[in-house]
């Protein structure tokens, strides 16, 4: 399987992110419910009967109607659904508002009917109306409630009979009462929505089965569990159990002084998939915890790593930073280092930093488009800085621009040219002892909605000689193209002579909005003055705690058997939306139109 296959299954599934969508307030619910109850009643009963002689009765069936509506949701979500995370009263009311919209349309369409044909048609067409709502809800509770299938049955059943009297009453009023045809017609309505329900999701949750061996709508149910409630569990249990095991390797450069002064860690594991799954949040997890533990600033840059090392839950994430916190320091280096460089060709840029013989070293194709590197570029890297006497320690991808789809494997040979030189260029510099500081700041108005992780904005500075580098983390997912280069430009007008920006690609910016990414990449929704001053504040602070670095502690560590989604599972996931979309687009016009046309056949009989 390549990388270009999984991206393009990712782009697929991403792509119909946008038609997510979040509910209005309760408050406003309630207001549309009542415009629906009375309005649709209003143009019914003054279409069939004229004004004013259908006055009284569009107030009773829209009064009767909302208030039916108002009880039997409050009914719903807090007794019969009370224990069921999803079914709130404005959920349970939103959905209720949704039914009486197509049940009123059905009605709409009577009304015209009618004036051709007959009151009779206007009745016909409110109780196919009914079928379609109860259809709706069938499917609706079935497959997103985790309660009892009797409670989630009962909790269908209940808002469209009892919206049923209402009708009922008006039709006994204006001498059409309730027949036996009426009572089977009913009966039959039952029993073909529960068939029609059955079968479309029979059919939809079979897709998953034969993918995953977990039904469709099962991981539905786990993702709207954290697309409203932001529980992470749920999916997480299915990722555990779709996922394999991989060794995982951590990149940590510790610089100490009198105590540890800043440390970069660069671990092989993809921050994703969205939110609070999985490894999304990894960047700032470790950030918190090794500060918390060494007392200084911590960066975790993104490393040359796709979605198919995302890891599959917060079990995993732990591991990893109980690895780094137990394992023990290695040999300390020489605390000395070579200058920054950078290498560019008009396409890629390289930037490199040797310390002792480590090698740090990142990429970019800013402004272009710069999403994960193929994993060749990595392997490229450790070649030649062999070559060059260098122990390759750290190779990070920049993550610094976006600018519409690319295509990173046409870019590797740029990439690789930028690199050898780069390593070249840097390994024939002499090496000098060097101070280090680092800061952190976290700006209180940008939140994970406008792109800015949990993680802030981290500078670590480094002075050789007299040239002063600053490297800035933003914990984001990418950066708007042009931007890196107005933070190189500030960071140059305050003093420092090289500096690099990346971000850490967390995807707990993932999943907050809506849109078709389903994120704001850093700087898309941010004041880009009030970031840069954010950035040039992280970047002096650091400067200002310069202390020279007496040991330099970097090693690898491989945690192992850390359970990954992997690139088969992650693809298949990403195709399985793709897939059940298409198929339900084919079943539901089949299945429930064969359904209307049978109720129809029973519904000439009334």
């Amino acid at each position: 399987m390549t990388d270009n296959s999984l991206n393009a299954s990712m782009d697929n599934a991403v792509k119909h992110y946008s038609s997510l969508f979040k509910l209005p307030s309760y408050r406003r619910v309630i207001l549309l419910m009542a415009l629906v109850c009375f309005g649709g009643s209003f143009l019914s009963t003054i279409g069939l009967f004229g004004y004013p002689d259908g006055l009284l009765d569009a107030l009773f069936l829209g009064f009767s109607l909302f208030l039916v509506n108002f009880i039997l949701d409050y009914v719903v979500s807090m007794l019969l659904l009370r224990r069921d995370p999803i079914f709130s009263f404005r959920r349970t009311a939103a959905i209720s508002l949704i039914c009486m919209v197509l049940w009123l349309c059905f009605g709409l369409v009577g009304t015209m009917a009618a004036a051709t044909s007959g009151l009779l048609w206007w009745i016909r067409l409110c109780l196919l109306g009914f079928s379609a709502v109860l259809i709706l809800r069938l499917i609706v509770f079935t497959t997103t409630s985790r309660m009892s299938y009797k409670r989630v049955l009962t909790a269908a059943f209940l808002q469209p009979l009892s919206c049923a009297v209402p009708f009922l009453a008006l039709w006994t009023r204006i001498g059409f009462p309730p027949t036996v045809q009426m009572g089977l017609f009913f009966a039959f309505s039952v029993v073909v929505a529960l068939l029609s329900s059955f079968c479309f999701i029979s059919l939809l949750n079979r897709i998953g089965k034969q993918a995953l061996g977990v039904p469709s709508f099962s991981l539905l149910k786990a993702f709207l569990l954290n697309w409203v409630l932001d529980l992470n569990a749920p999916f997480e249990e299915l990722l555990e159990k779709l996922g394999e095991e991989q060794d995982v390797e951590v990149s940590l450069m510790k610089f100490i002084s009198s105590q540890p002064k800043a440390m970069i860690v660069v671990p092989s594991v993809h921050p994703g998939p969205f939110k609070n799954i999985g490894s999304s949040i990894l960047p700032s997890m470790i950030k918190n915890t090794l500060e918390k533990k060494l007392g200084c600033a911590v960066c975790v840059p993104h490393g040359l790593f796709g979605h198919e090392l995302d890891l599959a839950s917060q079990t995993q994430n732990q591991k990893i930073i109980d690895s780094i916190i137990h394992s023990k320091n290695a040999e300390s280096l020489e605390a000395k280092a070579s200058p920054f460089v950078s290498v560019s060709n008009g396409t890629a840029t390289a930037c490199c930093q040797v310390f002792g013989n480590l090698v740090f070293i990142s990429f970019t194709l800013a402004p272009k488009t710069t999403e994960d590197f193929p994993k060749e570029l990595g392997l490229f890297v450790q070649q030649q800085a062999e070559k060059q006497g260098l122990a390759c320690s750290a190779v990070v991808n920049a993550h610094n621009s976006i600018n519409g789809i690319s295509d990173m494997q046409k870019a590797l040979d740029s990439l690789q040219m930028v690199a050898s030189s780069c390593l070249e260029k840097a390994s024939s510099l002499g090496r000098l002892p060097f101070g280090i500081g680092g800061a952190t700041v976290f700006p209180k108005e940008f939140t994970l909605s406008d792109g800015m992780g949990p993680g802030g904005i981290t500078a670590v500075v480094i002075q050789v000689g007299e040239q002063k580098t600053a490297y800035v983390v933003i914990d984001g997912n990418n950066m708007v193209s042009g931007l890196r280069e107005r933070v190189l430009s500030a960071l140059h007008s305050v003093g420092f002579d090289e500096c690099e920006i990346f971000t850490t690609d967390t995807h707990a910016v993932n999943a907050v909005i809506l849109g078709e990414r389903g994120y704001h990449p850093v700087g898309e929704a941010m004041d880009n003055e009030k970031l840069i001053n954010y950035i040039k504040k992280a970047a002096l602070a650091a400067l200002a705690n310069l202390e020279p670095v007496k040991n330099i502690d970097c090693r690898k560590i491989v945690v192992p058997k850390v359970k990954v989604i992997g690139a088969k599972q992650l693809e298949t996931l990403c195709l399985l939306t793709d897939r059940a979309i298409h198929k339900a687009k084919i079943l539901a016009p089949s299945i429930f139109t064969l359904s209307g046309l049978f109720l129809m056949l029973v519904l000439l009989s009334v």
